[in-house]
């Protein structure tokens, strides 16, 4: 074996987004792109030489392949360890939990999330900090700026490691070790939930359904639900990771998983359902004739909390990003704990988690997560949600009708608008700006604007400042529209508009989302002059 040393030049697209850098497979598969970017990571990151690194990735295709690369590169870069999931697999929570556990210098993920995957699909690296959450802005700041002045890589002409076995090897002076991707992660699920009142739940005949999208979910969900919980075989449907994971798109939310809701919209349909995405951090709740929004799940975990082994104390305070809806804040103001409001991004609820200010946070895009590890949580918020019905033995249908009774209902839904030319998607946020300061008190398409602003966030821990997070614009009914351009896709640009209605008369809780919401959603077509910008009639994706 040697280390080798490539000459290279630099990509100007290697910019990280919110969760790493998302690309097509065809341009991660150009000569050398892997590579600059992942020796931008090593040299961003050097604390890693001599270090402990954890690495692991959703299996979708060209996982394998870019592992070994990045085996070879760590080996040639000095990393000390690396700790991998045998075939290369991990979670995203598994992930930031081993970091955690194991006191790793970072990890890296290689995941392109909910967004399709095969050889035309999208593939996605991005790495975890000490804490085990999402690399904050200044860190992927010096990602991209090391990406942009490489001159070479390093490498070792090093055979490829057996992923397929457990235990240790060495490569050149680095230790891998394979383990288990999932026994440390199910062993912590068993201190956080109790699995003692959920098998009880399940021997009284309660069915469960749960989908893991042919992703890397599927391994987690059959341990803990079929294997320890009881549930019985076949309750964890398309458990099989699959690098394209069978064609489908492995995004939790009504319109990807219309076979699901189907099934619980039926006759017979199970007492409690929940799907993964490709990596298992997000997830979609559904009832039997009930489908929960991300918005009113993050809000009826925190109201019921100390149903949770984990919450038995309270909550010290909530967060939420601000596009999801304010349902959450609703409840941390009666119950008397903090509730904070951050951009959209994992990352910024790592701060307020690690000064133990919040134990529970979620986002709009089927996101949830708490103080367990520093990413969003699938697996583990369909086993709070079964510890809720286990301790409330009641529907899920009949858990949300009587929240909303005591809190009010947040009728909510976001409206896609997806691969826009980038130019588009900047005219209409450009165009919402050039509005703002003049906005609060005009009638736009029959409603009256009360404020509006482009949001910006200070962390109340560090101090760190980030601006331009969205806008968002408050009617004088409690409304609410907000626009922000994503940068989780890896083709053209998604704008997205989030719409918010607060219903307070039971009597209104019973109508359809998109009909209660159907004012909103024309305001703020019209007051981003959506059409004429984009040439959009419609959304894309509605949920």
């Amino acid at each position: 074996m040697a280390v080798l040393t490539f000459a290279t030049t630099p990509f100007l697209d290697q910019k990280p987004g919110t969760s790493g850098l998302r690309k097509k497979v065809t341009t991660f598969s150009q000569p050398h792109y892997l590579e600059n970017f992942v020796q931008a990571i090593f040299n961003a990151v050097p604390a890693l030489k001599g270090g402990l690194l954890v690495v692991g990735g959703d299996g979708r295709y060209f996982n394998d392949g870019a592992i070994q690369t990045l085996l070879r590169m760590a080996a040639a870069n000095g990393v000390g360890k690396v700790i991998v999931g045998r075939h290369g697999l991990l979670s995203t929570p598994a992930a930031s939990l081993l970091i955690r556990r194991h006191g790793a210098v970072g990890g890296i993920i290689l995941s392109a999330s909910h967004n399709p995957g095969g050889p035309e699909g999208d593939f996605g690296i991005k790495f975890n900090a000490a804490n085990g959450g999402p690399a904050p802005e200044r860190l992927t700041e010096a990602m991209h700026a090391a990406s942009q002045v490489l001159q070479c890589f390093y490498c070792s002409d090093s055979q490829d490691i057996d992923l397929g076995s457990l235990g240790r090897s060495q490569l050149e002076a680095m230790q891998v070790e394979v383990i288990d991707p999932v026994a440390d992660y199910a062993g912590l699920m068993q201190t956080l939930v109790d699995f003692d009142a959920i098998r009880d739940w399940l021997r009284a005949g309660h069915r469960v359904r749960l989908d893991a999208l042919h992703a890397v979910g599927g391994p987690y969900a059959v341990k803990l639900f079929e294997d320890l919980l009881g549930a019985p075989l076949g309750s964890v449907r398309n458990a099989a990771p699959q690098t394209d994971f069978a064609g489908e798109h492995p995004d939790p939310n009504p319109v990807h998983c219309a076979g699901l809701v189907a099934h619980m919209m039926g006759s017979g349909a199970a007492d409690f359902a929940a799907a993964f995405d490709g990596d298992a951090d997000r997830n979609m709740i559904l009832g039997r004739g009930c489908v929960v929004t991300p918005s009113d799940s993050l809000a009826i975990l925190a109201a019921n909390a100390r149903t949770l082994p984990q919450f038995r104390d309270g909550l010290p305070g909530v967060a939420r990003s601000m596009p999801t809806s304010r349902a959450v804040d609703v409840v941390a103001a009666r119950l008397g704990f903090d509730c904070y409001e951050t951009p959209t991004g994992w990352k910024y609820f790592g701060n307020l988690l690690d000064a133990g200010r919040i134990a529970l946070c979620g986002e709009e895009s089927y996101g949830t997560g708490a103080s367990h590890v520093r990413e969003k949580d699938g697996i583990w918020a369909a086993l709070a949600w079964l510890n809720l019905l286990a301790v409330r033995r009641q529907p899920v249908a009949e858990i949300v009708r009587e929240h909303w009774a005591s809190y009010g209902r947040h009728c909510y839904s976001r409206h896609d608008y997806e691969g826009l030319p980038l130019a588009a998607g900047e005219a209409v946020m450009a165009t919402l700006r050039g509005k703002l300061a003049a906005l609060p008190g005009q009638t736009v398409h029959g409603l009256q604007v009360s404020l509006a602003d482009d949001f910006s966030y200070t962390d109340p821990v560090d101090g760190t400042v980030s601006g331009q997070q969205g806008i968002w614009v408050a009617l004088a009914d409690g409304s609410r529209a907000v626009f922000r351009l994503s940068g989780t896709g890896t083709e053209g640009a998604t704008l997205r508009v989030y719409l918010e209605r607060y219903l307070a008369d039971v009597a209104q809780h019973a109508q359809p989302a998109q009909a209660a919401l159907a004012e909103v959603a024309r305001f703020a077509a019209q007051l981003g002059d959506i059409t004429a910008l984009t040439g959009r009639v419609r959304a894309d994706v509605v949920t």
